[in-house]
């Protein structure tokens, strides 16, 4: 077996369906596309979800609420993994760079610090939110709060 003599298997391929190839095609004429109808006509292109004049699936479902375009989507973190982030790597202060190297964000994510467990270091955390909780709890551990 060589290169120049290699074949697909007897049966794999199939010739091409010649269409309006005229009559010695078996295909001339209409060109399998049958008898008159919008579909045998050139140009002819369904719309998408048309169901043959059916009431289509998209109309027939009812619609409700709605999606705010102007969300702001924050990635939530408690007071009490800052802590836990600041006892292992001894660190004062905690802003979006530690807290991607900790694996808790990832890119391009806006952070809100929680008031959800103690804090007992005096830290400076940097964050795009804050809750009023969680201000107070690093605050009340004499730490500071930067919004960015």
């Amino acid at each position: 077996m060589n290169l120049n003599n290699l074949k697909p298997a007897k049966g794999a391929t199939k010739s091409q369906k010649r269409i309006a190839r005229g009559q010695g095609s078996g295909h001339g004429g209409t060109a399998t596309r049958g008898h008159k109808g919008a579909k045998s006509r050139s140009g002819y292109s369904r719309k998408f979800g048309f169901e043959g004049g059916q009431m289509p699936l998209q109309r027939r479902v009812p619609k409700f609420g709605f999606k705010n375009v102007n969300r702001v989507e924050y990635t939530a973190i408690n007071v009490e993994m800052l802590q836990a982030i600041s006892e292992k790597r001894n660190l004062v202060v905690i802003d979006l760079v530690t807290l991607k190297e900790a694996g808790l964000i990832g890119n391009n994510v806006k952070v809100k610090i929680l008031g959800g467990g103690t804090l007992s270091a005096k830290l400076e955390v940097k964050a795009h939110a804050f809750s009023e909780t969680a201000i107070q709890a690093i605050e009340s551990a004499q730490g500071t709060v930067v919004k960015l």
